[in-house]
């Protein structure tokens, strides 16, 4: 092609450019740059089950701190959530020693929360309907009732989507609203990927950097404690003998 075609196309293409607005320089429209989205939300009246709850950097209760909670129940009565980044050194095998389905299971147990910590609930993950367990969000269910219990340790579920729980975390209503109110807590949309985290130690500082994506429009004022309850101990050697089920949820 000759030196004077070539200019001539140049020329050509621009000016098509110009007229389809893809090229003009003396445009006054502002440059949008999307900014991340963070789904988080500090707003109480996203509360609800199946919900997560992630400690900001603020709350310094240590029962509490760096804990990322799914929320099981939550009406009038009260609400209920279990930790799900607190895992024990405690194999299943020895927490429920006495159930046939649990004799050689090596994966351990996790702490829910600080109360009745004897008290068990397991999560479990299935495509499939389970009957007489509480569905919490998608195909995640809670199992809280000894027949239940036993029926599921008898299949073997895998440890990837089967995690058992000592104790839980409460709070009446109007006292978790207030505290997500004042910061204590981002509440986050249902994630199967979280409750069943294979490494739940990175659960928090990942869930807490998501949060950052968002600019805080006030620093929060939360310096105090959460939840009803403390932590007796986190020693769980003679939680086996002492095991019982929640049926009230």
């Amino acid at each position: 092609m000759s030196l004077r075609k070539l200019c001539c196309f140049t020329m050509l293409a621009t000016m098509v450019a110009f007229a389809a607005g893809r090229l003009n320089p003396y445009t006054t429209e502002p440059v949008r740059v999307q900014s991340p989205v963070a789904v988080q939300s500090n707003d109480a009246r996203d509360l609800g089950p199946g919900k997560l709850l992630v400690a900001s950097r603020d709350l310094r209760d240590p029962n509490f701190a760096k804990t990322v909670i799914l929320l099981i129940h939550y009406d009038d009565q009260g609400v209920v959530g279990l930790i799900l980044n607190r895992r024990s050194d405690v194999a299943l095998s020895r927490v429920l020693e006495g159930y046939q389905g649990a004799k050689d299971r090596s994966d351990l147990a996790y702490l829910g929360g600080p109360v009745e910590l004897p008290t068990i609930f397991a999560l479990l993950q299935s495509q499939a309907k389970i009957e007489g367990a509480d569905r919490i969000f998608s195909g995640v269910y809670l199992i809280s009732t000894k027949p239940l219990f036993e029926q599921t340790l008898a299949a073997k579920p895998d440890p990837q989507v089967f995690h058992v729980y000592l104790g839980y975390a409460g709070w009446t209503k109007d006292q978790l609203r207030g505290e997500v109110g004042l910061g204590a807590w981002f509440v986050f949309p249902a994630d199967t990927g979280a409750v069943f985290n294979s490494d739940p130690a990175s659960l928090w500082p990942q869930m807490i950097r998501k949060t950052e994506l968002k600019v805080a429009g006030s620093e929060p004022a939360w310096r105090g404690g959460a939840g009803r309850h403390s932590f007796p101990s986190s020693d769980t050697r003679h939680i086996s003998r002492h095991c019982c089920f929640h049926d009230a949820l």
